[in-house]
């Protein structure tokens, strides 16, 4: 989940100024988290806490309050603020731009008596469980399934046999076309938060990535809602080719004391 994350804040300063370009500094000083980076942590937390419906619910919403000015869409906020516990039928790209923790989570807790397949169903469900507690609509399910399983295929087989099996599998499996170059995507794409306007892009992002970083500026290139798009293009990209550490220190420095601890926890828990 830190691809995510890292993603999501370096994108952050380009979300209301789109860029088309790869030319441009990672980090900037006014680069900060946003929704995206919060609910990839309650995902986290909330795994951990069992990953039932209800755990992804009560994290959600104790999140959401402790950091209410993250920038959610609309839907969400109101969601957060009130008692009411059911989700809104959203199609929202927030659905897939949290859903990291999930492949990494069913991946790292796999046991030698696992199938290649049971893991592959395993992050699928975990995804749409995470996704339904509000995004119940088939395409906020279907961009977080499809998200995580771009992911498990990463951390399966690697980059260069991840992407052969991310071109075949994805458009077949959740009818995504992931044809277009970025090159042809990125004149006309502008601001979409739908999962079907933004995953396939960010899936593209990193089909044609040569690395992490490459992977997070293909995303960020295309413009349109750039912290998520880096978001989800980023979870994947960690799950194929890791995270620098020095870009990982780096993207620290912007987390406050709570997210943190989150991620602490995270590491130790598949120690224990």
């Amino acid at each position: 989940m830190m691809g995510a994350i890292i993603g999501d804040i370096v994108g952050s300063v380009y979300e209301w100024n789109n860029i088309k370009t790869k030319d441009f500094k990672l980090f900037r000083s006014d680069c900060f988290f946003t929704d995206d980076t919060v609910m990839t942590i309650a995902v986290a937390e909330a795994l951990m806490n069992g990953g039932r419906d209800c755990d992804f619910v009560d994290v959600m919403k104790k999140y959401g309050r402790l950091y209410p000015d993250a920038g959610y869409g609309g839907r969400f906020l109101e969601w957060i603020e009130t008692n009411d516990r059911e989700p809104y039928n959203s199609w929202g790209n927030g659905s897939a731009m949290r859903v990291s923790p999930c492949a990494e989570f069913v991946f790292r807790r796999k046991n030698d008596s696992d199938s290649l397949q049971d893991i592959i169903d395993s992050s699928r469900q975990s995804a749409g469980i995470s996704a339904s507690v509000t995004h119940n609509h088939p395409e906020g399910i279907k961009g977080a399934e499809a998200t995580a399983y771009c992911m498990m295929m990463a951390y399966i087989y690697g980059p260069e046999e991840a992407k052969k099996h991310i071109r075949k599998d994805v458009p077949a499996l959740f009818g995504y076309d992931i044809a277009p170059t970025l090159d042809e995507i990125r004149p006309k794409y502008s601001f979409d938060v739908s999962c079907q306007g933004t995953v396939p892009q960010a899936i593209i992002a990193f089909l044609e990535s040569t690395g992490f970083e490459d992977a997070i500026r293909n995303a960020i290139s295309l413009g349109g809602d750039s912290d998520t798009l880096a978001a989800i293009t980023g979870g994947i990209a960690e799950a194929a080719y890791g995270v620098p550490e020095g870009i990982k220190e780096k993207a620290m420095t912007y987390l406050d004391r709570p997210l943190k601890a989150v991620l602490t926890r995270w590491e130790k828990y598949f120690i224990a």
